[in-house]
């Protein structure tokens, strides 16, 4: 498979995860949605059946959706990435380009399909919880411990499944990230993926969803704790106090790179 392929591939499965996964957290915690306060469990299958659709969709390339994934296969020593894809730099540098891309896309059509709630929301903290990860307590070393091991859980068994003769497949791996949100998403709202959250955070931060000037921290089910009060319905489109909080988003960049790259080092001496 050549290089645009590939990109495109990953592009699109990656898309739908983030369209399917942010649309389940703007679904809980945005104004006057249906879903409004369906829960932390809710997301959770939501973010599954993201991840169903996203590998079916790039089933061409393996639908790995994550650069830990990816990353986690190059360090095991695999020889290709998926059937009929040698592991090179070229192959590497298409799925991830495509992975961040598709993240990108994938939470501005989530935009779209809930702009109206969006307006009517006032809590600035909720918007960017929509988007992108954020600790419940705000401590940056156990914080980027919890998404290590989080990814590391995530790439392990993914990896493993290509030595168990389940053939489940994606649905597997679903049910794999929806435990993981049940199980270790309480502190980071489980990025385990740098894509997921750097894609979605650099739409918000171009997106006309206003926010305002940082405050106390507020905890917002779903995946976010941001520091951000509520603002007035007048500064709902206000860009000139927009805080994406940046100063966290290495966190669930670096953490599920080192998640990933240890499970692959692992794998290659286990399996």
């Amino acid at each position: 498979m050549d290089i645009g392929s590939i990109f495109l591939s990953e592009a699109l499965g990656t898309g739908v995860l983030v369209l399917l996964g942010v649309g389940v957290v703007a679904n809980v915690v945005l104004a006057e949605s249906k879903g409004l306060d369906g829960g932390w469990l809710l997301i959770n299958v939501g973010w599954g059946f993201g991840v169903l659709a996203g590998v079916y969709v790039a089933y061409k390339t393996g639908g790995h959706l994550n650069p830990a994934v990816t990353l986690g296969i190059l360090f095991s020593g695999a020889d290709e990435f998926a059937p009929g894809i040698e592991v090179s730099g070229a192959a590497v540098f298409a799925y991830l380009t495509g992975q961040l891309a598709g993240a990108f896309l994938g939470a501005n059509v989530a935009y779209l399909a809930y702009k109206c709630h969006f307006d009517a929301e006032v809590d600035n903290a909720k918007k960017l919880a929509v988007f992108a990860t954020g600790p419940a307590i705000r401590a940056l070393r156990w914080n980027l411990a919890t998404e290590v091991i989080g990814t590391f859980i995530l790439v392990l068994v993914i990896l493993t499944f290509g030595h168990t003769p389940s053939g489940l497949g994606p649905v597997a791996a679903a049910f794999l990230v929806v435990g993981i949100g049940a199980s270790l998403g309480g502190p980071t709202g489980y990025a385990i993926n740098p894509a997921r959250d750097l894609g979605p955070r650099l739409a918000h931060a171009l997106l006309p969803v206003g926010k305002s000037a940082p405050a106390e921290a507020v905890l917002v089910p779903g995946g976010a704790t941001v520091p951000a009060p509520l603002a007035a319905p007048d500064e709902r489109t206000d860009m000139r106090g927009k805080d994406s909080d940046w100063s966290y988003a290495w966190v669930p960049v670096l953490g599920p790179l080192l998640g990933g790259a240890l499970a692959g080092l692992v794998a290659k001496f286990l399996f």
